[in-house]
């Protein structure tokens, strides 16, 4: 079986998957290590400057091996039309002091040039992928290059783009979908099913990712073609991960009953608790990320300030339930065979 790119074929069949907005951590990428398990930096929404002190604390704490994950520029753009009827769908009293529509590229050229500099061990892409000059610059400073696809045929593609393994995010992941098209949701397909398909359309590493919550699920994924399994939000109550109070709270209040793929929060299809907010737009949410992502984030910050989980983007996986509070060490021990 392919051996997955150094360093994290010497560290152990169970990584930490990147989550952006505050749950990862320097804290958690170094526990993570110490445990022999390699974690990422979540590099999305990040400033450069913020990513780079982020970096530079994981390494004073004497840790080599790590990852950053970065988002790759694929907007789904969004109609001015649709736009301001979403906007005015869940602000009714905003009148004419709509917030403009907003696109960016979530700093990719300063943050890729950052990596590079920093030669970070393990980079992995999600949202799509990046173009030859970005891999080639990744490669020559000695970077993993690990890319995140939700397809048989999307892992196709980054096999031929040169990357050096694959993250494969099942539909059952929690946050959002690494799928690429605009409009696609991830094939509804167990996540043994998916990594089976890529297994036989590569010979790349796979890492399987998407609702892994218990040690049976590792064991299986391992033995159906997968090299290592990443762990998200069974991550995201481990003491050392930066989750905040409200959504902590969430993750064991029995008031959420189930999981969707929406997207009311971002424009772009994410798992998250059902709560009011999902429920009342959830249908009539547009494809347009980043602009949606821009339009709810004062709300949702303003709602995780104030503890109000019926605003917040509660992002989690189908196996939430299994998540606990205790030191990432035991969670990993935990999960592995």
């Amino acid at each position: 079986m392919p051996q997955l790119p150094d360093p994290i074929a010497a560290l152990g069949a169970v990584l930490v998957a990147p989550m952006a907005g505050g749950p990862s951590t320097p804290a958690l990428v170094v526990a993570a290590a110490r445990a022999g398990a390699v974690a990422q930096l979540a590099g999305g929404y990040l400033t450069a400057d913020a990513l780079r002190a982020q970096i530079d604390e994981v390494r004073a704490a004497g840790v080599e091996a790590f990852g950053v994950n970065l988002f790759v520029p694929n907007p789904h753009p969004i109609a001015a039309a649709d736009y301001e009827a979403y906007a005015r769908r869940i602000r009714p009293d905003a009148g004419e002091a709509l917030p403009p529509l907003r696109e960016d590229d979530d700093a990719w050229a300063e943050k890729l040039a950052l990596v590079v500099e920093a030669r970070v061990p393990v980079v992995s892409c999600t949202f799509g992928l990046p173009d030859a000059a970005a891999l080639a610059a990744l490669s020559a400073a000695g970077s993993a290059v690990l890319q995140t696809v939700t397809s048989a045929e999307e892992a196709r593609a980054a096999e031929a783009a040169g990357v050096d393994g694959l993250v494969m995010q099942g539909w059952a992941a929690g946050g959002h979908s690494g799928v690429w098209a605009q409009g696609a949701l991830p094939a509804e397909v167990p996540l043994e099913a998916l990594v089976a398909r890529v297994r036989a359309a590569t010979p790349l590493p796979i890492v399987a990712a998407g609702g892994v919550a218990r040690r049976e699920q590792v064991r299986a994924l391992l033995a159906g073609g997968a090299d290592a399994v990443a762990i998200g939000t069974a991550a995201l109550r481990a003491h050392e991960a930066g989750t905040g109070a409200t959504h902590r709270a969430a993750l064991t209040d029995p008031a959420f009953e189930r999981t969707a793929l929406t997207r009311a929060f971002t424009g772009r299809p994410a798992r998250a608790l059902v709560n009011a907010f999902l429920e009342r737009h959830d249908a009539q949410a547009p494809a347009g990320y980043p602009a949606i992502h821009h339009l709810t984030r004062p709300m949702r910050a303003a709602a995780a300030a104030a503890g109000d989980a019926s605003r917040l983007h509660l992002w989690a996986g189908e196996g939430w339930r299994e998540a606990r509070e205790a030191p990432i060490a035991e969670i990993l021990a935990d999960l592995t065979p």
